[in-house]
């Protein structure tokens, strides 16, 4: 028996008329690369896959909300994915189960590693950052070496979240000018 084959119209409307054989047909053969992605969020295999199953039941139940001019339907479902991994990595059951680690430790993790990667002087990027107006200087050393969100850097700045935003997409603008 030749394998079922569906474009992406059919498929579609199959799935909107809730054709079982039309959802196996989309496990079958989006469900690895989906949970691919969702992996990357977890490394961790039995959340991926719960986070994987309840991409599936959405993608079920949501079916009606998917508007083909606004993308294709992997790119929809990838988002749907992708937005429950978010979703459940800042859950509290996630983060009740996480295992933390001191600052010090992880500090002395990546010290210690000797990679580029994470070595900022060794790239010189603090160099780079250090070429910005002092403001910007201390929103991105806030942000991406100190690890701080927008909102925790309005907070600690005492300045509007809008602010915070605008400053920063202008320092990363001008940080890609000076690397270019």
């Amino acid at each position: 028996m030749a394998p079922i084959r569906y474009t992406e119209e059919e498929l579609i409307g199959r799935l909107r008329s809730k054709d079982a054989a039309a959802f196996g047909y989309l496990y079958d053969n989006y469900s690895a690369a989906i949970y691919g992605v969702i992996y990357r969020h977890f490394e961790d295999q039995e959340q991926s896959e719960d986070v994987l199953q309840e991409t599936f039941v959405k993608i079920w139940k949501n079916i009606d909300s998917y508007d083909a001019s606004k993308g294709r339907l992997y790119t929809w479902m990838l988002n749907i994915a992708r937005n429950l991994a978010i979703d459940h990595k800042r859950s509290r059951s996630f983060k009740s189960g996480e295992k933390n680690q001191s600052l010090d430790v992880s500090v002395n993790a990546v010290n210690s590693s000797g990679s580029a990667a994470f070595n900022t002087d060794r790239i010189g990027l603090k160099e780079m950052v250090a070429k910005l107006k002092p403001e910007s200087q201390t929103i991105i050393e806030l942000l991406y070496f100190k690890g701080y969100t927008q909102d925790e850097v309005s907070k600690e700045l005492n300045m509007p979240l809008g602010t915070v935003k605008t400053r920063t997409r202008s320092a990363l603008i001008e940080l890609r000018k000076l690397m270019a």
